[in-house]
Order: structure tokens, then C-alpha cells, then sequence
């Protein structure tokens, strides 16, 4: 079985798009799609003492008329007040220094899209137990046409897959049977995290995984991410959603 997980590029995302990634053979960034203000693509939550933070690549265009493949930076050197803001969110925690410097290694060339997605590799690796065996493909290099669940399908056939693990807002759009017909499992993610040390109020797994990073060990980190994925008919079952699509 070859498990592929695709997803729009996140900038330092959270411990649950890790664990994806951790499961993953086959990973596939989305990073021709159109980009949605406000989103995860270029902006994650820090914890905070007060009220919530957020950690935001500043953009050129406003809108959404751009894939994010497009998307260009109104500063080149944000990650500058990323390191300042996140060193206030994880202070005193004992790895800071491992977090940071995986922010500072935004100081490089390439698009803002290549350095989101150099964001997300970065956090794998250092949260991965071994050097990540995942192969890498952008879906703006695949030649795959076509929009919404079919292209999905697609693009799982492209690399060879036959199993697609996927975050649980697909249950809004996928044909969860049109998969199977054409050979391949649906499992959606069971986020059953290991909570670990955090500063500033109850534990969060929604923040960024840097928060992970700067607490936590280098041979501790694995195991607080999630392994549990559900069928996608148990799935929609535990939402209440029909399964006959």
C-alpha cells in the first residue's frame, strides 16, 4: 500500500499536518491552488499570554486572485519578527535555540511558496525520528488537470498511490466512493496527540509546531504526534454525515 498525503503549503504548521507526514510515502504539495486570505498558507498560531498571536508572512496581494505559487512577500525578511515574536510565545523553554533556528533559516533565497514549503520540511525533520523517506512532488510540475475531489484522484494515480490520508475537511468535497471504485482507501486522521509542556495557559495542539520543537527534546518529539487514522465510513459515521457519497 503507498499512502499519499497532499496538501496546500503551510507555513510552520501544526503537529497534525506532521503526523501526516509522518505516515506519508508519496507527499504532494498543492501549491498551484488558488490562495485564500487568511489562511494557513502564510500565517500559523503561536500560544500567548492574553490573547491569540499568530506568526504572518505579509503579503503583496491582498486578495485571493493568486495560486499561492504566486503569492509575493511585502517584506523579505519577516522571518526577522518571527524570530522576536515566537522567542516571546516559548520563553524559557529549554529547545528554544532548535525552533529559532529553523525560523532564521527562512533568511534564504526562492519564492515565498519555496520557503513555506522549506518551512513544513524543516519542522518534519526535526521532529521525525529519522531522516524523512517521503517522496516530494509539487502539483505545479505534474501536469494533472482539473479541479475539486477528481483532480485529488488524479493526482494519487499520478505517483502511484493507493492509499489517500487526508485532514478531516475533506469529508466536505471528497467522493469518498468514486476512490474506492477506482482502487484507492480513504483514511481521514484521528488526532490523538501526546500533549506535551506548554507555556501560557492549557495544553493547544492547533499552534505551530515550532511550539513542539522548543519543548521538547529531539528523541521525545515523535512520539507526541499522532499515528490513529479512521476508515472513512467510521469517519463520516462519528460526524453524522451520510456515507453514500
Amino acid at each position: 500500500m503507498t499512502t499519499v498525503v497532499i496538501t496546500q503549503p503551510m507555513y510552520f504548521p501544526w503537529v497534525g499536518l506532521i503526523s501526516q507526514f509522518a505516515l506519508a510515502d508519496v507527499l504532494v504539495w498543492l501549491d498551484d491552488a488558488q490562495f485564500t486570505r487568511n489562511s494557513f498558507t502564510h500565517r500559523v498560531q503561536t500560544k500567548s499570554e492574553g490573547k491569540q498571536r499568530w506568526l504572518t508572512i505579509p503579503l503583496q496581494h491582498k486578495g485571493s486572485r493568486h495560486s499561492i505559487i504566486q503569492l509575493e512577500s511585502a517584506s523579505p525578511d519577516w522571518y526577522i519578527q518571527h524570530v522576536e515574536d515566537f522567542s516571546m510565545s516559548a520563553e524559557g523553554s529549554d529547545y528554544l535555540a532548535d525552533a529559532l533556528e529553523n525560523i532564521t533559516g527562512m533568511n534564504t533565497t526562492g519564492s515565498v511558496c519555496d520557503r513555506i514549503i522549506a518551512s513544513a520540511q524543516a519542522c518534519f525533520s526535526a521532529i521525525s525520528k529519522t531522516t524523512p523517506n517521503v517522496r516530494t512532488y509539487r502539483s505545479s510540475e505534474m501536469e494533472v488537470d482539473g479541479s475539486g475531489w477528481r483532480r485529488i484522484l488524479d493526482l494519487v494515480h499520478a505517483v502511484g498511490g493507493t492509499r489517500y490520508l487526508t485532514g478531516h475537511g475533506a469529508a466536505n468535497y471528497l467522493d469518498h466512493a468514486a476512490f474506492e471504485a477506482e482502487g484507492v482507501t480513504v483514511d481521514y486522521m484521528g488526532y490523538d496527540f501526546a500533549p506535551w509542556p506548554q507555556a501560557h495557559g492549557a495544553f493547544s495542539p492547533y499552534v505551530t509546531s515550532l511550539d513542539l520543537i522548543a519543548h521538547v527534546s529531539p528523541q521525545d518529539r515523535f512520539r507526541h504526534l499522532s499515528t490513529q487514522t479512521i476508515p472513512w465510513r467510521d469517519f463520516l459515521t462519528s460526524k453524522g454525515l451520510p456515507i453514500n457519497r
